[in-house]
């Protein structure tokens, strides 16, 4: 780009026409179509984000009703006197107005005092209001008699971002129309363009980068687009679009994702706090790391597949490594992500947080293996079991298999014989059950109370207190109503269940205080209402006497 009076791209490439609006088809459709049949309406109100088309498309429409040539698709001619009068900012019969700063009462008294003008040059006097929500209570009731009922020769065109801050009465004289947030593909298309123009050449996954980052909006898109042009040069590559703008290489993903399946521990803790050392936030993590999981859960199905918002080189990676993911691994793993996200601002230590949510991800599927293993014991043949020096060898009890199978006949020999004398052993080793934090328990239980947010008895109940860790693995949670104590009873197993899975500890046993209920008295007599007021404020009681005052 020329360093020559030099100007930003979203205004050297401001759109002049309909047809080089960009993501607004439906709009610019609509709004040729009524000049054409000559239905215009006296006010037109443009909902939207920030920078996707609003006040351009104002201006476009001033612009083509007062041409004295349209041509014969519906666009300004940009030689009529009144065109050229527009391109020079010259143009006495199109007004704009910034309601931010002119929002009173008096504003639009001026307004109301000016529209009874008729246009010099043109057929309308075009009023474009900006940021209309900014209006006063008051100037919105002063404009509503003339937005109603406007002279012949003049059309209102407003412009807002937050349409739920106008009044109905306002939205009722207009006609809407809702811009929507531009496609990815939209502005990668458009940045493209611009790049050719300006002899720029570029990597296609960094204008991915751009347009995800500018989030629909066009204008934002195109500040980005300078901000990198100043920063790299006439080449604008991926690697330095996510430097300048701080973004989570994708390359990162990636290789978490790799050791999940390898159920690498090491590996994994290791590129997260390479993340951190980047300056990342943890939170920002855990959500691209969710963003990630579902992109590859969209790559599963070719129908899902056009949901993938991210440039050439990279979709074929995502396509790689959907391969290598089962739907029920992505399951889980979005599950893990989502509890971890929900339980990240509560948690005291939000890094040991997300590495246990980093654990929980190596260790799927694993304990499935273990499960699918044949159980040896039950198909070979029983052998002494090792003794410590100068002891007996010791021969296993039999498998619960085998005592099953034995136990008919044994019932039937019950009554002839004695009952054989059984040699004690020692009782089988137990799987260690894994300690428990109050922060893992906060966030298992987070993550339960989500599964019920749809109904609030339940996730009420579940949110009134915090659990706490007692003796003996116990868990105490306070429930106050009666209301919250059957919705207790009915899910307390459940969620016990629950805690026992996620947090690998089978002796974790829910210990619920349910509060008594008291009984109260409803006061319906002055008498009883009185009492129950100097209670709360004895000093009442002293005023009655003192003054002699009766009930009546």
């Amino acid at each position: 780009m020329s360093n020559n009076n030099f100007i930003v791209s979203a205004r050297k490439y401001r759109p002049a026409t309909f047809d080089t609006v960009v993501g607004q088809s439906s709009v610019t459709g609509t709004l040729k179509n009524a000049i054409k049949n000559k239905h215009l309406a006296q006010a037109y109100l443009f909902c939207g984000p920030r920078g996707v088309g609003k006040t351009t498309c104002a201006r476009i429409l001033a612009k083509t009703l007062n041409c004295f040539h349209p041509t014969e698709n519906i666009e300004a001619c940009d030689r009529c006197e009144s065109c050229l009068s527009f391109n020079e900012s010259r143009s006495y019969n199109i007004h704009e107005l910034d309601a931010a700063s002119n929002n009173s009462v008096d504003d639009i008294r001026n307004l109301i005092d000016q529209v009874r003008i008729p246009p010099q040059v043109g057929k309308f006097s075009i009023y474009i209001i900006d940021e209309v929500h900014m209006l006063s209570s008051s100037a919105f009731n002063a404009f509503l008699k003339t937005l109603e009922e406007p002279p012949a020769h003049v059309i209102f065109i407003l412009a807002t971002t937050e349409k739920h801050k106008i009044i109905p009465t306002i939205l009722s004289r207009c006609q809407i129309f809702d811009f929507n947030r531009i496609k990815i593909e939209d502005t990668v298309n458009y940045l493209q363009l611009i790049s050719d123009k300006e002899g720029v050449t570029y990597e296609p996954d960094a204008l991915s980068v751009i347009a995800q980052k500018a989030d629909g909006g066009m204008r934002d898109a195109l500040s980005i687009y300078d901000q990198i042009v100043s920063y790299s040069g006439n080449h604008i590559s991926y690697q330095s679009v996510i430097e300048n703008l701080n973004v989570l290489d994708y390359e990162y993903y990636f290789k978490l994702t790799d050791a999940f399946l390898d159920h690498n521990i090491g590996a994994s803790f290791i590129c997260f706090n390479e993340i951190l050392d980047k300056g990342f936030d943890g939170h920002n993590f855990v959500s691209g790391l969710s963003s990630h999981f579902r992109d590859l859960l969209v790559c599963k199905d070719p129908v899902t597949l056009q949901l993938l918002e991210v440039g050439v080189n990279i979709r074929e990676r995502y396509r790689e490594q959907a391969a290598r993911c089962g739907v029920g691994f992505l399951f889980e793993a979005l599950n893990i992500c989502s509890a971890c996200d929900v339980g990240y601002k509560i948690s005291k230590n939000q890094r040991l947080h997300v590495e246990i949510a980093l654990l929980r991800l190596c260790e799927i599927g694993v304990e499935k293996k273990k499960s699918d293993r044949p159980v040896e014991s039950a198909h070979a043949e029983q052998k002494p079991m090792a003794a410590a020096p100068g002891q007996q060898p010791r021969t296993p009890s039999p498998s619960i298999k085998q005592a099953l199978s034995a136990k008919p006949a044994a019932k039937a020999d019950m009554a002839s014989e004695p009952p054989p004398q059984v040699e004690k052993s020692e009782p089988p080793v137990a799987v260690q059950d894994v300690a428990v934090t109050p922060e893992a328990l906060n966030t298992a239980w987070a993550a339960f109370a989500e599964k019920y947010k749809n109904e609030s008895r339940y996730y009420n109940m579940l949110t009134a207190d915090t659990p706490r860790l007692e003796e003996d693995a116990r868990i105490g949670f306070t429930v106050g109503n009666s209301f919250y104590q059957e919705a207790m009873q009915k899910i307390q197993q459940e969620l016990q269940k629950y805690l026992r899975e996620q947090l690998q500890n089978s002796r974790l046993e829910i210990q619920p205080h349910f509060l008594e209920k008291q009984e109260t008295h409803k006061a319906y007599t002055a008498e009883d209402k009185f009492a129950v007021m100097s209670q709360k404020n004895p000093a009442l009681l002293e005023l009655k006497q003192r003054f002699l005052l009766d009930f009546e």
